[in-house]
């Protein structure tokens, strides 16, 4: 019996073209997310620490809840230290994105964190979630857990925009990810997503993302935003902020049974 580490469905799927969905989670840490967010189509799931106040106890649960849904559970870590990185692999996480990346050294440092050696410097603890506690041959658990792994970072600073292709190149990094609204924020224009040096910024990270074979990503908060940058070329996405989904269904619910007391 073989005992290798899941795959990761997502990273192999956009490695050969295709297109990637999923869901990202800041406030609702209840048992059934996995499965609802499965259940709603979801390829993977995105945990955020960066916002939220989430901690590796939590995350570590919601990691062993998708056990055997095929979604693919990632993190956003808060920032791109070793200790964030390392701990998030080890309990179970399939990808990790970091926030505010600023350089190709930064980029690898990163990619060092999430690699065993010699390909980079990620401790060695097996028989733990990571690799679902399983048995078998240590080299080939390193290196199916090397290749399951992805790296994401986030382009959403001054420096990072100046940098991207060159972030772009780095080897092991498997994705680039527009974070939006702090990118608005760095170039002096907060919240102007029609601005033209933000439709600018945007075009030189999907020409980065092109030049160098990684997909961009995004996470489209209304149907406008998910047509538009699909049209643009984006092809890892997630959809909506769960705290305002649940708050505009919920409006949108009270707001009938207001109108229907009127009538």
């Amino acid at each position: 019996m073989k005992h290798e580490p899941r795959d990761n469905s997502v990273k192999r799927a956009l490695a050969a073209g295709r297109r990637c969905y999923g869901a990202m989670v800041f406030e609702f840490f209840s048992p059934g997310i996995p499965q609802i967010c499965r259940n709603a189509g979801a390829e993977f799931v995105l945990y955020d620490m960066e916002h939220t106040g989430l901690g590796f106890e939590t995350l570590k649960t919601q990691v062993a809840l998708c056990r055997g849904l095929d979604i693919v559970p990632m993190v956003r870590v808060p920032r791109g230290e070793y200790h964030f990185i390392a701990r998030a692999l080890d309990v179970g996480v399939m990808g990790v994105m970091v926030p505010m990346v600023g350089s190709a050294d930064e980029a690898r440092a990163i990619v060092a964190c999430t690699k065993y050696p010699p390909t980079g410097r990620r401790g060695a603890a097996f028989g733990f979630a990571h690799d679902d506690y399983r048995g078998g041959d240590v080299r080939a658990k390193m290196a199916a857990l090397n290749e399951r792994t992805m790296v994401i970072p986030q382009i959403e600073t001054a420096e990072g925009l100046a940098n991207v292709e060159a972030i772009a190149a780095v080897d092991g990094v498997d994705a680039l990810w527009l974070g939006h609204f702090d990118l608005s924020n760095f170039l002096g224009i907060p919240g102007a997503f029609d601005d033209p040096r933000f439709e600018a910024a945007v075009t030189r990270i999907i020409a980065a993302c092109d030049g160098h074979g990684k997909p961009a990503a995004f996470i489209a908060t209304d149907e406008d935003w998910a047509h538009r940058y699909a049209r643009r070329g984006f092809r890892l996405f997630a959809y909506g902020l769960d705290q305002l989904m649940l708050q505009n269904a919920l409006a949108h619910g009270l707001g009938v049974l207001r109108n229907g007391e009127q009538r």
